[in-house]
């Protein structure tokens, strides 16, 4: 059975990893209420499913892409359901081919491992290495729901304390595009 905690509104009592206590340091310096929950370790999209009903949200899918020199980052924020398609989002944005980034990049650009990729990686990214790409549909949801950095911490914010507070408190701009 999958672990779910209670419903927390304040940071965890210990920390996993630096960005995951960054993530908390900024919420509450940024005064950006949140809403969370600790788990068992969730990594697909299907182990969201019971988090999204615990938090009354829809967790986002979260890539990060780069180019075949691994130059260019891209951290695509969509929803869960859609699959990805290289071609359309490279058609969407006018860019050469991307793919997945490798394993050993999540940990040195993202600060994460895989399935933690959170639009909170920002936080990390002071060079601004990484374009923040929103799907229309993501953006248009009323709550943002997804990971603290850690594939056991999850959580539900406004979406619009995402794109109007925390990225440009990151120094990150964010390019919507319908997908």
């Amino acid at each position: 059975m999958f672990h779910i905690s209670e419903i927390f509104k304040v940071a965890p009592a210990q920390f996993t990893t630096q960005l995951q206590e960054e993530v908390y340091k900024v919420l509450g310096q940024l005064k950006i209420p949140f809403e969370r929950v600790e788990t068992d370790e969730a990594i697909s999209m299907d182990d969201c499913v019971l988090i999204n009903e615990k938090l009354n949200m829809k967790m986002v899918k979260t890539l990060f892409l780069c180019n075949k020199k691994k130059t260019l980052f891209y951290l695509f924020v969509t929803t869960g359901e859609k699959p990805f398609d290289t071609k359309r989002f490279c058609e969407t944005l006018g860019i050469s081919r991307v793919s997945f980034a490798p394993k050993e990049l999540f940990e040195e650009i993202l600060r994460t491992k895989i399935g933690a990729a959170t639009v909170f990686s920002t936080l990390a990214d002071w060079e601004k290495t990484i374009q923040v790409i929103f799907d229309q549909d993501v953006a248009d949801n009323e709550y943002y729901g997804c990971s603290d950095g850690t594939t056991t911490g999850y959580m539900k914010v406004k979406t619009d304390d995402i794109l109007k507070v925390l990225l440009p408190y990151s120094k990150h701009t964010c390019k919507i595009i319908k997908f």
